[in-house]
């Protein structure tokens, strides 16, 4: 980095210098990055902990004696305390009336949307969900498919991956009326980057549908306020919040659909009385109904001290840096172009960082117009320790989309007898014809800094010829 440089980048960007906190933070609580020489460009992927919250969780756990909580012994007890003050606290982190909504502990946002898709009442209803959802959302098709809902996808449209909608407002319109609906989309793209209307949310419920709001890649660097937007069901993974504990998401769910729910079995936790002889259970009242064997109590309590950590950089801050960061690095990114005038990126999603998050998600081309194969670049990005990440990102809607795989190229791979029960990526390859099968994604977060996105644009300056 030049100090000219990052001049230029401060007369384009003046809000960057009120997020100067951030890089005292940096060098207080995640000194690690730079004393290791790490460029961090994985936050979508995976956020990063703090030192302090580390040695207070440490100190928790060696100044006191915790018990599984099933119980009412001392140490039960102690355990249930805090378990249900870290339960509290995302309710109030997330801003939701504790009248109106429950936190159920899973342990990561995937297994918070199983929890929905084995049990919505899906029988004669609809499923509808757009194009660019994680792989996550995808799979409840299959729990719709099995009890005979319709399912039905949203395109999303090149070049900015944003949602058709015309057809949304279509579909919305014609929900089944012999049977529930469910709409499911994210917050943010997690391929894309697009931020998604949250007034979506009243559109569909004004037409009766339960609203399933993927926040997973949102939440990192946004504040969802659930007072002023209500969705049925949030999914949430804590580690891309703040990089710890891993193995811990949440189900944020309006009481009124929780009601709808019916769990397809029960565990140890989740009743009040089971019998073996009368072949009879009776399931717990609230969250505990959800809520399979023993919570990870010991852990459960760093979520707690990860969300006040959020709470004292402030949601503001936060998505400052990331706006003018994504800001710089699209705007320099996209105009690389070789010797010859071919461009060196092709961007899939937003060009500028207006209603985007901080995911920039591309593939590199040589002066020729042949795309770099994705896992190249990563391998190459490994060598200067810049952590990156290629692939579809468990978005298949999506990446058919940006990389142009169509329908009938799909049809044709998945019927050939041989992919009938089993397929590698490398099968995959050569079903679309040598097209690219993934891209690269570049995602900025809370405590990245000028000089990671510096160097990030000095190794793509390293591809032109």
């Amino acid at each position: 980095m030049t100090s000219k440089d990052f001049q230029t980048f401060l007369e384009k960007y003046p809000a960057y210098k009120q997020t100067e906190s951030i890089d005292a933070l940096r060098k207080k609580d995640y000194a690690r990055l730079d004393d290791a020489e790490h460029i961090y460009l994985d936050y979508t992927g995976g956020g990063i902990y703090a030192e302090s919250q580390i040695q207070k969780h440490q100190k928790l756990l060696r100044d006191h004696v915790f018990g599984n909580p099933h119980s009412s012994n001392p140490t039960s007890l102690a355990a249930t305390h805090l378990v249900e003050s870290a339960r509290e606290y995302i309710l109030k982190f997330f801003n939701a009336d504790p009248d109106e909504y429950l936190a159920i502990f899973t342990s990561n946002a995937s297994s918070a949307l199983k929890l929905v898709g084995e049990s919505y009442p899906f029988p004669n209803g609809r499923y509808l969900l757009t194009f660019d959802n994680h792989n996550s959302v995808n799979g409840i098709r299959e729990f719709a498919h099995a009890r005979g809902a319709e399912v039905t996808y949203i395109p999303v449209i090149l070049p900015e991956m944003r949602v058709d909608a015309s057809q949304l407002s279509l579909e919305l319109a014609r929900p089944s009326t012999a049977g529930h609906n469910l709409f499911a989309f994210p917050a943010q793209s997690n391929f894309s980057s697009v931020k998604h209307p949250l007034e979506w949310i009243e559109l569909a419920h004004s037409h009766g549908w339960d609203v399933l709001l993927d926040a997973a890649a949102f939440v990192p660097t946004n504040k969802l306020d659930l007072s002023k937007v209500k969705p049925d069901f949030v999914p949430i993974s804590f580690y891309k919040i703040f990089g710890y504990p891993t193995g811990l998401g949440a189900l944020i769910a309006r009481k009124s659909a929780l009601a709808k729910l019916h769990r397809p079995w029960f565990a140890g936790g989740t009743i009040t009385v089971a019998s073996v002889q009368g072949d009879k259970y009776y399931l717990a009242d609230g969250a505990a109904a959800f809520e399979d064997g023993t919570l990870d109590y010991l852990n459960i309590p760093a979520l707690e001290i990860g969300l006040r950590h959020i709470e004292s950089i402030g949601y503001d801050v936060i998505s400052e840096r990331v706006k003018t960061l994504t800001g710089w690095m699209l705007e320099n990114l996209t105009t690389m172009k070789h010797s010859n005038g071919e461009p060196l990126v092709r961007l899939f999603g937003p060009t500028s960082s207006e209603g985007r998050g901080g995911a920039v998600t591309v593939n590199f081309y040589d002066k020729n117009g042949k795309a770099f194969d994705h896992r190249f670049i990563e391998s190459e990005a490994n060598k200067v320790n810049i952590s990156l990440r290629t692939g579809c990102f468990c978005n298949p809607g999506a990446g058919e989309v940006a990389l142009g795989i169509s329908r009938v190229e799909l049809d044709v791979c998945f019927t050939r007898p041989e992919h009938e029960d089993k397929m590698s990526i490398d099968d995959f390859r050569l079903c679309i014809d040598g097209k690219s099968s993934g891209a690269v994604r570049i995602s900025v977060g809370m405590v990245t800094n000028f000089n990671d996105v510096q160097s990030l644009l000095m190794f793509a300056k390293g591809l032109l010829s």
